[in-house]
Protein backbone atom coordinates (compact mmCIF):
# COMPACT_ATOMS: atom_id res chain seq x y z
CA UNK A 1 0.00 0.00 0.00
CA UNK A 2 1.28 3.44 -0.84
CA UNK A 3 0.77 6.02 1.88
CA UNK A 4 -0.12 9.37 0.33
CA UNK A 5 1.39 12.57 1.74
CA UNK A 6 -1.89 13.75 3.29
CA UNK A 7 -2.33 10.46 5.19
CA UNK A 8 1.33 10.56 6.26
CA UNK A 9 0.91 14.06 7.68
CA UNK A 10 -2.15 12.95 9.67
CA UNK A 11 -0.24 9.87 10.87
CA UNK A 12 2.63 12.10 12.06
CA UNK A 13 0.22 14.37 13.96
CA UNK A 14 -1.51 11.43 15.68
CA UNK A 15 1.90 9.90 16.45
CA UNK A 16 3.18 13.15 18.01
CA UNK A 17 0.07 13.52 20.20
CA UNK A 18 0.38 9.91 21.37
CA UNK A 19 4.04 10.35 22.27
CA UNK A 20 3.28 13.58 24.15
CA UNK A 21 0.66 11.78 26.23
CA UNK A 22 2.56 8.53 26.80
CA UNK A 23 6.23 9.50 26.40
CA UNK A 24 6.65 6.29 24.38
CA UNK A 25 5.20 4.05 21.69
CA UNK A 26 5.10 0.25 21.63
CA UNK A 27 6.92 -1.87 19.09
CA UNK A 28 5.72 -5.43 18.56
CA UNK A 29 8.09 -8.08 17.25
CA UNK A 30 8.10 -11.88 17.15
CA UNK A 31 10.83 -14.27 18.29
CA UNK A 32 12.09 -17.26 16.31
CA UNK A 33 9.89 -19.41 18.58
CA UNK A 34 6.85 -17.35 17.51
CA UNK A 35 6.52 -15.59 20.86
CA UNK A 36 5.33 -11.97 20.56
CA UNK A 37 7.14 -9.21 22.43
CA UNK A 38 6.15 -5.59 23.06
CA UNK A 39 8.98 -3.08 23.52
CA UNK A 40 8.13 0.41 24.80
CA UNK A 41 10.48 3.00 23.27
CA UNK A 42 10.30 6.74 23.87
CA UNK A 43 12.75 7.77 21.20
CA UNK A 44 10.89 7.02 17.97
CA UNK A 45 10.84 9.75 15.31
CA UNK A 46 8.96 9.99 12.02
CA UNK A 47 10.49 11.73 9.01
CA UNK A 48 8.68 13.44 6.13
CA UNK A 49 9.26 10.58 3.65
CA UNK A 50 7.34 7.68 5.28
CA UNK A 51 10.42 6.59 7.18
CA UNK A 52 11.59 7.00 10.73
CA UNK A 53 14.22 6.02 13.22
CA UNK A 54 14.51 5.01 16.84
CA UNK A 55 17.33 5.10 19.32
CA UNK A 56 18.04 1.51 20.29
CA UNK A 57 19.83 1.24 23.62
CA UNK A 58 18.00 -1.14 25.97
CA UNK A 59 15.85 -3.26 23.66
CA UNK A 60 17.66 -6.61 23.87
CA UNK A 61 14.63 -8.77 22.98
CA UNK A 62 13.70 -6.55 20.03
CA UNK A 63 17.27 -6.79 18.71
CA UNK A 64 17.20 -10.59 19.04
CA UNK A 65 13.84 -10.84 17.29
CA UNK A 66 15.06 -8.71 14.38
CA UNK A 67 17.64 -11.39 13.57
CA UNK A 68 14.77 -13.60 12.34
CA UNK A 69 12.14 -11.12 11.27
CA UNK A 70 12.64 -7.40 10.60
CA UNK A 71 8.90 -6.67 10.37
CA UNK A 72 7.39 -4.84 13.33
CA UNK A 73 4.20 -3.07 14.31
CA UNK A 74 4.64 0.31 15.98
CA UNK A 75 1.57 1.27 18.00
CA UNK A 76 0.99 4.86 19.10
CA UNK A 77 -2.18 5.59 21.10
CA UNK A 78 -3.10 8.93 22.62
CA UNK A 79 -3.85 8.19 26.28
CA UNK A 80 -4.37 11.81 27.31
CA UNK A 81 -7.28 11.96 29.76
CA UNK A 82 -8.31 15.34 28.35
CA UNK A 83 -8.41 13.89 24.81
CA UNK A 84 -10.61 10.96 25.88
CA UNK A 85 -12.94 12.88 28.21
CA UNK A 86 -13.54 15.67 25.69
CA UNK A 87 -14.10 13.06 22.96
CA UNK A 88 -16.71 11.26 25.04
CA UNK A 89 -18.46 14.52 25.93
CA UNK A 90 -18.60 15.56 22.25
CA UNK A 91 -19.45 12.04 21.08
CA UNK A 92 -16.62 12.08 18.55
CA UNK A 93 -12.87 12.15 18.37
CA UNK A 94 -11.21 15.35 17.14
CA UNK A 95 -8.56 13.13 15.52
CA UNK A 96 -7.77 9.46 15.36
CA UNK A 97 -6.97 8.15 18.85
CA UNK A 98 -4.06 6.10 17.57
CA UNK A 99 -2.30 4.45 14.68
CA UNK A 100 -0.45 1.20 13.98
CA UNK A 101 2.48 1.44 11.63
CA UNK A 102 3.70 -1.68 9.85
CA UNK A 103 7.38 -1.28 9.17
CA UNK A 104 10.68 -2.99 8.57
CA UNK A 105 13.49 -2.11 10.97
CA UNK A 106 17.04 -1.75 9.68
CA UNK A 107 20.38 -2.58 11.20
CA UNK A 108 21.85 -0.69 14.12
CA UNK A 109 24.05 2.19 12.95
CA UNK A 110 25.68 5.28 14.49
CA UNK A 111 23.29 8.21 14.89
CA UNK A 112 23.80 11.31 12.78
CA UNK A 113 24.26 14.73 14.40
CA UNK A 114 20.72 15.69 13.27
CA UNK A 115 19.26 12.57 14.92
CA UNK A 116 21.14 13.31 18.14
CA UNK A 117 19.84 16.88 18.06
CA UNK A 118 16.25 15.64 17.65
CA UNK A 119 16.47 13.31 20.64
CA UNK A 120 18.21 15.92 22.79
CA UNK A 121 15.46 18.41 21.96
CA UNK A 122 12.83 15.87 23.03
CA UNK A 123 14.46 15.06 26.38
CA UNK A 124 15.63 18.61 27.16
CA UNK A 125 12.97 19.36 29.79
CA UNK A 126 13.99 16.35 31.90
CA UNK A 127 17.73 16.42 31.24
CA UNK A 128 18.46 17.82 34.72
CA UNK A 129 16.98 14.77 36.50
CA UNK A 130 18.95 11.85 37.90
CA UNK A 131 16.81 9.38 35.95
CA UNK A 132 17.46 11.22 32.72
CA UNK A 133 21.19 11.03 33.25
CA UNK A 134 20.96 7.31 34.02
CA UNK A 135 18.71 6.39 31.10
CA UNK A 136 19.28 8.97 28.37
CA UNK A 137 23.00 9.59 28.45
CA UNK A 138 24.05 7.02 25.86
CA UNK A 139 22.04 7.80 22.73
CA UNK A 140 24.55 6.93 20.04
CA UNK A 141 22.91 4.32 17.77
CA UNK A 142 19.68 4.19 15.82
CA UNK A 143 17.67 1.85 13.67
CA UNK A 144 15.93 3.31 10.64
CA UNK A 145 12.58 1.97 9.51
CA UNK A 146 10.42 2.13 6.41
CA UNK A 147 6.68 2.22 6.92
CA UNK A 148 4.87 0.11 4.34
CA UNK A 149 1.34 0.15 5.74
CA UNK A 150 -0.79 1.53 8.57
CA UNK A 151 -4.10 1.04 10.34
CA UNK A 152 -5.96 3.57 12.44
CA UNK A 153 -7.12 2.71 15.94
CA UNK A 154 -10.86 2.92 15.38
CA UNK A 155 -14.00 3.11 17.47
CA UNK A 156 -17.40 2.77 15.78
CA UNK A 157 -19.50 5.93 15.39
CA UNK A 158 -16.97 8.31 16.99
CA UNK A 159 -14.85 8.58 13.83
CA UNK A 160 -17.50 8.85 11.10
CA UNK A 161 -16.69 12.53 10.47
CA UNK A 162 -13.00 11.68 9.79
CA UNK A 163 -13.67 9.04 7.14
Amino acid sequence: MTIDINSWNIIKDVFIQAQKANMHVNIASVSKEGIPNITPIGTVFLNDDRTGFLFDVFSQQLAENLNQNKNVCISAVNSSKFFWISSFIKGQFSSYPGVRLYAELGKLRPATEDEKLRVNTRIQSLKWTKGSKLIWSDFTHVREFNVHDYRWVQYPHMLNHLA
